[in-house]
């Protein structure tokens, strides 16, 4: 019943098109500052951090931070 919670929630999280197309950016394999996703995403650079920052409670946009600047 966990799994299915898990898998539901991440469907809710990647069904929006901003966090679907920032996702599809960082599946690249290159690192990109919010500013650069927001540009990818067409949003704000405000809308792109709190999409990021929704993005980061599962852990889906990357391991934790380990510096100063987050990418």
């Amino acid at each position: 019943m966990v799994a299915a919670a898990n898998l539901v929630e991440v469907a809710a999280l990647v069904g929006d098109t901003a966090r679907a197309t920032m996702l599809s950016a960082l599946m690249g394999g290159q690192s990109l500052t919010a500013t650069e996703l927001a540009y990818c995403a067409n949003v704000s650079r405000s809308t792109a951090s709190g999409h990021l920052s929704k993005l980061d409670q599962p852990h889906l946009a990357g391991p934790p931070p380990q510096t100063r600047g987050r990418y």
